[in-house]
């Protein structure tokens, strides 16, 4: 029996990407899933996978992936919010219309998340949330400023859930991840300049792996993690620590 067997979960942002991988994880594990996103999502004939089309800014669409989940499967266990996206522009010259676009699909979408999940995970005596918030939160991109000031604030919007929810045995936490190979991160990719720059910021030297992000976002939903809550986990290949001075030639007797 995997770790959850019998547990049902909620995935936003399931068609693609970090999604997609920790859907895959939790089937693999023993869970029943639903995907939902604004993109279609083949399930497949998987019985056990459900997808739904839902806009994670519009309640009423996250209170009825929520609602198919308890229907369908009869309880809410899990929630992932991994919904998210971009769109950049300096703070002087940058459209107000994508300043408000970011920060609604990433913050006010957590926050509907968050929301629903919660109410559903109350009735059937608790659960685990986890908000795939970003690096981006703690080391900020020039040009970026929506999605990092709305990824520090679904960052805290975590914190701030988990002490509310904590006398409802529901725990929250965020993952906040780095560079990551998905397809909202190709234009980064594959710019030669952006990606060397990119590259020499994260001491691995390479981008994780989706994958590489669903293993410790499912680590804070299990049981493993029963007595974690309010916490922030990067998983960033060492790019926030990798402001350093590199004394290795000194240290190796070099010029």
């Amino acid at each position: 029996m995997g770790r959850f067997e019998s547990r049902v979960a909620l995935v936003t942002g399931g068609a693609s990407g970090i999604g997609a991988a920790i859907g895959r994880r939790l089937r693999a594990e023993g869970a029943r899933v639903v995907l939902a996103d604004v993109a279609p999502v083949d399930t497949g004939d998987d019985e056990g996978l459900v997808a739904v089309r839902a806009d994670v800014t519009d309640a009423d669409a996250v209170a009825a992936a929520v609602a198919t989940a308890v229907d369908r499967f009869g309880r809410l266990d899990l929630a992932f919010g991994v919904a998210g996206a971009a769109r950049f522009g300096t703070i002087t010259d940058g459209a107000d219309d994508d300043w408000r676009w970011t920060a609604d699909l990433v913050l006010h979408g957590s926050y509907l998340t968050v929301r629903h999940a919660a109410r559903a995970m109350r009735e059937t005596g608790g659960g685990a949330i986890v908000l795939v918030s970003s690096l981006n939160a703690h080391v900020p991109l020039y040009g970026g400023s929506s999605y990092a000031a709305a990824k520090a604030a679904s960052e805290n919007l975590a914190k701030s859930a988990a002490l509310e929810l904590a006398d409802d045995r529901i725990r929250v936490n965020a993952v906040l991840p780095g560079l990551v190979a998905t397809p909202l991160t190709e234009g980064f990719r594959s710019d030669r300049s952006l990606h060397e720059d990119f590259m020499s910021r994260i001491p691995q030297r390479r981008p994780a792996d989706p994958e590489e992000i669903a293993g410790p976002c499912l680590y804070l939903a299990s049981d493993d993690a029963s007595y974690v809550t309010g916490t922030s986990l990067v998983v960033d290949g060492g790019w926030e620590i990798s402001n350093y001075a590199d004394l290795r030639p000194l240290l190796h007797g070099e010029p």
